[in-house]
């Protein structure tokens, strides 16, 4: 199975206020393709960072990021911003809806971004698989917070990028709702084969992917595959008070 995603030896320094802060602190990992993998760590662990350096949204300090095999680490930023919108996919917390577009529109936005063709008949035929075929029409403002959700999800899903990124992606809804976009995530690597890469805090939403990578400090601490709520709550639980003690503790 081949790599979506090649993160190598990444840190993270910001120095923004004279006071070296190391987010990142030469992680390495790999995401194959057509998996789901959740990252979770303490406050403070760098999961954010990790998210925002492997999705191009920030750049590391030191290490190379690789998406499917193409190193976008060191691009300048024009061709940066024209391989994101080609190759990655992205699921934000907020949504990131155009309120003055439609459903529809919105879905096609990335197309237009990058100067593409808008595939209109493609875009409606991904909103019907998402159960939003007769929301074609509305504006943000007229759907649930669910709604607004899948939207984003066939938004990120339209460019047929290598891998999406999630940051938070059921933090803003109810539980039903948390559920429906889980299980949608869980199909576009079913059923589209893409690469799903998402930072939660929440065990449940960690134990729908097939894989759990812990962060502690900057660095990865552990990895569990067929997750469990239970188990992935107690060793969250475990990172958080080794964080406390000034220790990140390493998990078998």
């Amino acid at each position: 199975m081949s790599d979506a995603v090649r993160l190598e030896a990444l840190r993270r320094i910001y120095d923004d206020t004279g006071t070296a802060v190391t987010a990142l602190d030469g992680v390495s990992a790999t995401f194959a393709t057509a998996t789901f993998t959740a990252v979770m760590g303490p406050s403070g662990s760098g999961k954010s960072t990790l998210l925002q350096c492997a999705a191009g949204l920030d750049r590391p300090t030191e290490g190379r990021v690789l998406i499917a095999g193409a190193e976008m680490t060191m691009t300048g930023e024009a061709a940066l911003t024209k391989f994101r919108r080609r190759r990655i996919g992205f699921v934000f917390q907020d949504f990131n809806l155009l309120p003055a577009l439609t459903v529809l529109q919105n879905v096609v936005l990335p197309l237009r971004l990058a100067g593409r063709r808008a595939d209109r008949r493609r875009a409606r035929e991904l909103l019907t698989r998402l159960g939003l075929g007769d929301r074609l029409g509305h504006r943000p403002a007229q759907l649930s917070g669910g709604e607004r959700q899948r939207v984003a999800i066939a938004r990120s899903l339209i460019t047929d990028p290598a891998v999406i990124f999630a940051d938070e992606p059921t933090g803003a809804l109810d539980s039903h709702s948390a559920r429906e976009v889980l299980g949608l995530l869980r199909s576009a690597v079913r059923d589209f084969g893409r690469t799903v890469v998402m930072v939660t805090h929440d065990p449940v939403a960690a134990a729908t992917a097939d894989a759990v990578l812990f962060l502690a400090d900057g660095r990865l601490v552990g990895r569990m595959a067929a997750p469990h709520p239970d188990a992935v709550a107690e060793r969250l639980a475990h990172l958080g008070d080794a964080t406390a003690n000034g220790r990140a503790g390493v998990a078998a």
